[in-house]
């Protein structure tokens, strides 16, 4: 179920994958850099028993590349403990100086799901000394856990034995969702599911329950209890999820926070058509092409308002990862022509409208529109279902820096020039606030809209050292030097065969040395 699970939510990260079970007392973990499906082969699925686990794929915007940040974490004191986390704490150094110089806890990696485990870890201890009752004790462990940790996070822990604990940040910005189903092992029983997206509730089996709610934990006890608190105050607590999510991260058939992705998207792509009438009154569009895959719905609607017809252009290889993942302008720039092929026939001798969910650095953008251009198209012009995206994201999508960003200091006239298209259309910020909200049946939702806005929910500034932090680390050059200084990487240039130890687990789990015997 896990290994099906993570199936379902590949597209939310293909660095690394990895599955811990709980198994009579013995935690069986299994976590290696790649996709899910090279990650976990039959051998692997086999030792990995037990009733309940963790699942978890990554995404990295913080930390390295190494497969010893690959999750769940584990910590084995007290009873066991794992993480599987989402999101990224903007306050994560200052955190693990706090684990090694208050707590006396060894910090490994510079992985801010690992300060997330070892503050949790350290004060379930405490608790336990205390002779606490063992839920209250977890709901005070998570407590310490959102009054210490800054940004945007949600996610899991496993305690051996014990209870599962889902968890949501108190602005609740990244997304997690609830499912339940009659127990398929024990009659009368109660099977749980958490996810980061409806989509896996669903191809589960699950019926889906609800979102966890911001500053929210939910404790699944061993017996099947459920327990369920807010951990901290109203008045530190409000809901603004991040509005990335419909835009581009998440799948079209998933429900967040009562919206439909899909519905949301199509009121983008409604609000982008009516914006392109209301400047261009006298357009000479001749067709309307998505950029694969997540602009489809937004152009299919785009094309029904501007009454021209949806064709599909380009022909995409499922094979390449999501280019906005990928690390580096060159890797991606390659990628495109690997990933895309154009329909001549779609473009020769017309004036093309593109329709994309967003353009970040534009890198994918300029060679999209050249392609075009190659296949025979009159004009090229633009449109984002997304406003520009000037400022960077710091809870848990790689929008790094700012001088990265092809919007960074250009207007539109400024930014169609430099892709090379005839002009370029973006959405307004309130038309995607409202495609969202019109979705839900709602009028007054806030969300986390950082990367356009530039405003922080958790209350950072621009100008903060934070800021110049982030783009020493995350900024393409300093990705790549990173990735270049891996035991994986160094290996590779000695000619040595791939592994999956280099920190990652014990070797004895992986059988591919014996295989290659």
């Amino acid at each position: 179920m896990l290994f099906d699970g993570l199936t379902v939510l590949q597209h939310r990260g293909q660095d690394a994958a990895g599955i811990v079970t709980s198994e009579h007392g013995r935690l069986h973990l299994r976590k290696d850099n790649g996709l899910v499906k090279d990650v976990f082969q039959t051998h692997h699925m086999i030792d990995l028993r037990g009733n309940f686990g963790l699942g978890h794929v990554r995404y990295p915007t913080a930390g390295s590349s190494s497969c010893a940040e690959a999750q769940p974490l584990y910590t084995n004191y007290p009873h066991g403990v794992c993480v599987a986390h989402n999101g990224n704490l903007t306050n994560a150094a200052e955190l693990a100086d706090y684990c090694r110089n208050k707590l006396g806890r060894h910090i490994n990696t510079d992985s801010d799901s690992e300060v997330l485990l070892n503050i949790f870890a350290d004060s379930l201890i405490k608790g336990e000394s205390n002779g606490n009752d063992m839920v209250e004790n977890i709901f005070s462990a998570v407590e310490k856990v959102m009054s210490l940790c800054k940004g945007g996070y949600a996610g899991m822990y496993l305690i051996n034995g014990i209870a599962l604990v889902g968890f949501r940040d108190p602005h609740g910005i990244r997304p997690i969702v609830m499912g339940t189903r009659k127990s398929s092992t024990v009659d009368g029983k109660i099977d749980y599911t958490f996810a980061s997206e409806s989509v896996a509730i669903d191809t589960l089996g699950f019926n889906l329950v609800r979102d966890v709610d911001p500053a929210e934990a939910i404790v699944i006890t061993m017996d099947g209890q459920v327990h369920t608190r807010r951990c901290l105050p109203e008045d530190k607590i409000s809901l603004t999820p991040c509005i990335f999510e419909h835009v581009y991260f998440a799948r079209p058939d998933s429900i967040m926070d009562g919206v439909s992705v899909y519905e949301s998207r199509l009121k983008m792509g409604e609000k982008l058509a009516y914006q392109i009438i209301e400047k261009y009154p006298d357009h000479d569009i001749d067709v309307v092409i998505p950029i694969p895959d997540t602009s489809r719905t937004s152009a299919v609607q785009a094309a029904y308002i501007l009454g021209r017809p949806y064709r599909e252009g380009f022909i995409k290889n499922r094979y390449i990862a999501r280019t906005f993942i990928m690390p580096g302008q060159e890797t991606r720039r390659k990628s495109v022509r690997l990933k895309l092929n154009t329909i001549k026939s779609e473009f020769a001798g017309r004036n093309v409208l593109l329709v994309d969910d967003s353009v970040v650095r534009g890198t994918t953008a300029t060679e999209i529109i050249q392609m075009a251009r190659d296949a025979g198209a009159k004009k090229v012009y633009m449109t984002s279902a997304a406003p520009p995206i000037r400022y960077p994201n710091i809870y848990g999508i790689d929008i790094p820096t700012r001088h990265e960003l092809v919007a960074y200091e250009r207007n539109d006239d400024e930014i169609a020039e430099k892709l090379g298209c005839d002009w370029i259309v973006y959405q307004r910020l309130n038309d995607l606030e409202d495609s969202v909200n019109e979705a839900g049946e709602r009028s007054d939702q806030s969300y986390e809209t950082s990367c356009f806005s530039g405003t922080y929910v958790t209350g950072e500034s621009i100008n903060d050292e934070y800021f110049a932090k982030l783009h020493d680390l995350r900024n393409d050059d300093a990705k790549l030097k990173k990735l270049e200084s891996t035991g994986a990487a160094q290996a590779a240039k000695a000619g040595m065969p791939p592994g999956s130890h280099d920190g990652c687990e014990n070797l004895q789990n992986d059988r591919r040395g014996a295989a290659r015997a």
